[in-house]
């Protein structure tokens, strides 16, 4: 199923308070049960994420960050509560489930663009220039490399515009005069949009947001600084990484 697809269809109404609000998780609850423990990603989590706002997606690796982002987009669901979104939502940016692996750059791009109702020619034509993949735009995408499946990924996340985006360091693909490319689009878009984004670089971090989530052992705290955020990260970072919960029993 294509990711992000959820979001073409028409919501139930969003509660009236949500006006200045862009993402609200209301008592969610999301854990794995695996090997007698149990992998905590949210506790009953219950946030306001406000418009506007380019927010990091921190928390030290295992945390959850990959399965927040996937239930934000629709991929998977809650054991408990709901997340309301207020506004058109991508896929998380990189994310090749997308991609058909045996249809080529230019077929998948038009393929999107009817999923999402837009011009096949101009789309087609906007991610080709951008991602520089010469010939092998016209190639099955199963023999690109993992930067140039980056680059289309970044490419058509881009071109097709949402109100909030999922992005996961990807503006980092590329040499040098790609990497910059790739930031001024970024910038540009976050002009009207709003992001969640996920990077391991605080230097990108502090570059690109504003605010900041920090997840650690199911528990997520909202930081309206985004050195606020950084800070409590690299604290959790020092400390001994909490046990796991015990599974329940059956």
């Amino acid at each position: 199923m294509l990711a992000g697809f959820a979001s073409l269809f028409r919501p139930p109404p969003l509660p009236a308070d949500m006006g200045n609000v862009m993402i609200r998780l209301n008592g969610v609850t999301k854990g794995f049960h695996m090997g007698g423990v149990t992998k905590m990603v949210a506790r009953d989590a219950t946030i306001d994420l406000p418009k506007g706002k380019s927010i990091a997606l921190l928390g030290r690796n295992g945390a959850g960050k990959s399965t927040l982002m996937s239930m934000l987009a629709g991929e998977i669901s809650p054991d408990q509560g709901e997340i309301l979104i207020n506004g058109s939502i991508s896929w998380p940016v990189g994310f090749m489930g997308s991609f058909h692996p045996d249809l080529t750059g230019a077929q998948n791009m038009r393929f999107l663009a009817r999923v999402y109702g837009v011009d096949t020619d101009e789309l087609a034509a906007f991610v080709e220039d951008f991602a520089e993949l010469g010939p092998h735009f016209h190639q099955p995408i199963r023999a690109y490399s993992s930067g140039m499946r980056s680059r289309l990924g970044f490419g058509v996340s881009m071109a097709l515009h949402f109100d909030i985006y999922l992005i996961d360091e990807v503006t980092a693909v590329g040499d040098a005069a790609f990497k910059a490319k790739s930031s001024a689009l970024f910038r540009d878009r976050m002009r009207t949009s709003s992001a969640l984004y996920v990077s391991h670089s605080m230097g990108n971090v502090r570059e690109v947001c504003d605010a900041a989530l920090v997840l650690e052992n199911g528990y997520i705290r909202y930081f309206g600084k985004v050195e606020d955020g950084i800070a409590q990260h690299e604290r959790n970072l020092k400390r001994k990484p909490p046990p796991p919960d015990r599974a329940p029993e059956r």
